[in-house]
């Protein structure tokens, strides 16, 4: 069913790290740590700033890829892996997108469910990668239907 958006990845989008989303998101996950929050620590620190929690990048915009028509709605999220050359800075801008590294799917309890495994990039003004997220998602029959149908 998605088998042809494989490859396929979404245009560079630019993000912020800005620091109230940061204290926010860090506030949010229950994670108050000084490094996150408080700016005379992250002066201090050997980062000269506070730095994102890992997984900040959920906030992020990777763009879209044109043909992959999912719903807002009853994806199941089936999981998220992070990697990273160094933490997100506070201040500075990070390009982001999507590829979409494979498409398979599997009979269930509740009938065929697709899995779509993505590839998230970050990549710092010199175009190095700063982070990767792996992430699956799960389609389930009645979604699938639903994307067929349109």
């Amino acid at each position: 069913m998605f088998n042809e958006s494989i490859g396929k990845q979404s245009k560079p989008v630019k993000n912020l790290v800005e620091r109230g989303a940061v204290k926010k998101f860090a506030l949010a996950i229950g994670d108050p740590h000084p490094i996150f929050i408080d700016e005379e620590k992250g002066r201090q620190s050997r980062y000269g700033t506070n730095i994102a929690p890992p997984t900040f990048p959920r906030v992020f915009d990777f763009g879209t890829i044109e043909g992959l028509d999912l719903p807002n709605k009853g994806l199941i999220h089936g999981e998220q892996k992070y990697h990273y050359n160094r933490p997100l800075r506070v201040g500075e801008e990070i390009t982001c997108y999507t590829e979409v590294r494979d498409y398979y799917e599997k009979k269930g309890k509740q009938g065929e469910m697709g899995f779509l495994a993505l590839k998230n990039y970050g990549t710092d003004v010199n175009g190095e990668i700063v982070f990767t997220a792996e992430q699956l998602v799960i389609i389930n029959e009645t979604i699938k239907r639903m994307v067929m149908s349109k």
